[in-house]
């Protein structure tokens, strides 16, 4: 079992609650609206991390080298990473197995046919009353096992 997490939207603010949720994580995946540096920093010394940017980071010097997409082999599960769910038509693959987004703040686990999608809500500041979360998904070449992490009661 490969133990992954999916985090996103934490716009500078990388929470005490979702260090600890991370941690035994072999890679982490960070779906945009970073923030600042600092929680990339601060998450590479818990597992490699694979991100892209999010619409918050275009504009920052630092953010400029990070992708705006991202596809690669999860396990054997051919993985799209994107900020906005919206960009997901246009750069979707036919043998896409995991589709992984943030942006909306809204936590989605869904399987859509053979392709899990994948939105781990927003792991930062608490915006109106959507739930503060991230994902972690155990990752087996026949099957993924995912599930939220709720980081505020």
């Amino acid at each position: 079992m490969f133990k992954v997490g999916v985090i996103s939207d934490t716009h500078g603010l990388l929470r005490p609650e979702a260090v600890a949720a991370l941690q035994g994580c072999e890679q982490i995946i960070h779906a945009g609206d970073i923030g600042a540096p600092q929680v990339l920093q601060q998450l590479a010394h818990i597992a490699p991390v694979r991100v892209v940017r999010g619409n918050n980071d275009q504009d920052a010097a630092w953010a400029q080298q990070v992708p705006d997409q991202l596809m690669f082999d999860l396990k054997g599960w051919k993985t799209l990473v994107v900020h906005d769910i919206a960009d997901v038509p246009a750069l979707l693959d036919p043998h896409t197995r995991l589709v992984i987004t943030g942006h909306s703040h809204k936590p989605l686990i869904e399987w859509r046919g053979a392709t899990l999608y994948v939105n781990p809500g927003s792991a930062g500041r608490r915006r109106f009353k959507l739930p503060v979360t991230l994902a972690v998904l155990d990752v087996q070449e026949a099957a993924i096992e995912p599930r939220l992490i709720s980081l505020l009661e």
